[in-house]
């Protein structure tokens, strides 16, 4: 009985009063390699801000909040892999990721809906993660904390229109994500006024793509619209380029890459224009934009990053909310982190006291992020504005915004 009472005092010494007793591990898969690599790699880095922003408050439900992050290496396979053993070995309540929607579709329909485990992924645009929700087949875990490409497509287009693209070419991913925005963008483009002259796919990881250039220029467009990632992406405008191509270009959310200008050279981009999902800035913004680049080394506007914040912000939440990694509550506490008749909360230690404060007394939040404001709607999407950008002198740069009134009100003129 001694040796038991003294191995108690010991063990409360060596514990200091007020650590958290226990650990609760969320689970990323992310493109920290490979083509998007260098979405993953921001997106990983604000989820970890986002748990040390809610550790440093205090914790959720009594433990310390930790990430198990794996590398898909942008392979769908690798992707569902590393789900699987988080999962199924380790047992975590959610999973963020992945970064793109060929990484999220597969660990949703292999992994987490059928294990009914919450996934969010911060950038995952494709409709088919919708079509999936309305077809039953998601468990209603899944969530996001970007828009649909249903609704950049309809940016997309009126943008380009405003730019004087009037007579289009496309090239694009010959994937889900690349297929659905070539659909979501044609329609409305072509109800607006404008001619899409070819469409042209294309296969990732190619060494050359001067055939698919070749076959797009025979069109003699006024503009390239070039559906990529930075890293194929950049062949591409070279290709495109150099076999005498319009220097006239529309590009998709993902191709806000400082890597993308720096390989394609910044003197033939000062006519590429591109849609991003935006924000409404807060003071989340505002806290995040001060704070990001000491947390990581990295720019508080590279892709994926702010949204990415909000998706580890919101998971930790929802875990309080939950009062603990009960993954069967976890979807409910996800909407109700985002009770519109709740307190309104911010990013950051002080603000994260204070939601956590309130979720402890029972009583509603509404964490508005760094992207704003945002609802889910039953199928765990989000509506939101648009940032219009053009590349000016090497640096991306906003020239205007699409609010969710107006693309609303272009869908109303095209139907």
């Amino acid at each position: 009985m001694r040796n038991i009472l003294l191995a108690s005092v010991a063990a409360l010494t060596l514990t200091p009063i007020g650590a958290q007793a226990c650990d609760i591990t969320v689970g990323l898969v992310l493109e920290l390699t490979g083509e998007a690599g260098a979405y993953g790699q921001a997106g990983a880095k604000s989820v970890e801000m986002a748990f040390r922003d809610l550790n440093d408050a205090g914790g959720v439900a009594g433990c310390t909040l930790k990430t198990d992050t794996r590398d898909s290496q942008t392979q769908a396979n690798l992707a569902v892999d590393a789900a699987t053993q988080l999962v199924q070995v380790a047992h975590v309540p959610a999973i963020i990721g992945g970064i793109i929607s060929p990484m999220s579709i597969p660990i949703l329909t292999s992994v987490t809906g059928p294990a009914k485990v919450l996934q969010v992924s911060p950038a995952s645009s494709s409709p088919t993660l919708t079509e999936l929700g309305k077809d039953g087949k998601t468990n209603g875990v899944f969530f996001r904390t970007i828009t649909s490409d249903a609704l950049q497509g309809v940016a997309a287009a009126k943008f380009a229109m405003d730019q004087g693209m009037k007579k289009i070419v496309i090239i694009h991913q010959n994937n889900d994500f690349g297929v659905n925005l070539v659909k979501e963008f044609t329609a409305p483009y072509t109800a607006l006024g404008g001619t899409v002259v070819s469409v042209t796919p294309y296969n990732a990881k190619q060494s050359s793509y001067a055939s698919e250039v070749t076959a797009a220029l025979a069109g003699e467009p006024d503009a390239l619209y070039l559906i990529s990632d930075p890293v194929d992406g950049a062949t591409i405008a070279r290709t495109w380029i150099s076999q005498g191509g319009v220097q006239k270009f529309l590009l998709n959310d993902g191709m806000n890459s400082d890597d993308f200008v720096a390989a394609v050279g910044k003197e033939y981009l000062g006519g590429a224009y591109g849609t991003s999902s935006g924000s409404v800035a807060s003071a989340s913004t505002e806290y995040f934009n001060a704070n990001y680049n000491a947390f990581s080394g990295l720019d508080p506007a590279a892709p994926a990053a702010d949204r990415s914040y909000d998706a580890g912000a919101l998971v930790g939440l929802a875990i309080a909310i939950a009062g603990g990694p009960d993954a069967a509550k976890l979807p409910d506490a996800m909407r109700k982190a985002v009770d519109p008749a709740g307190e309104v909360i911010y990013a950051g230690k002080e603000e994260f006291t204070k939601a956590l404060a309130l979720i402890k007394d029972g009583k509603a939040i509404r964490y508005e992020g760094v992207i704003g404001p945002v609802n889910f709607d039953q199928y765990g999407d989000i509506s939101g504005p648009f940032r219009l950008w053009q590349i000016v002198d090497g640096k991306v740069t906003t020239i205007g915004e699409m609010t969710t009134a107006d693309v609303d009100k272009v869908k109303a003129e095209v139907k």
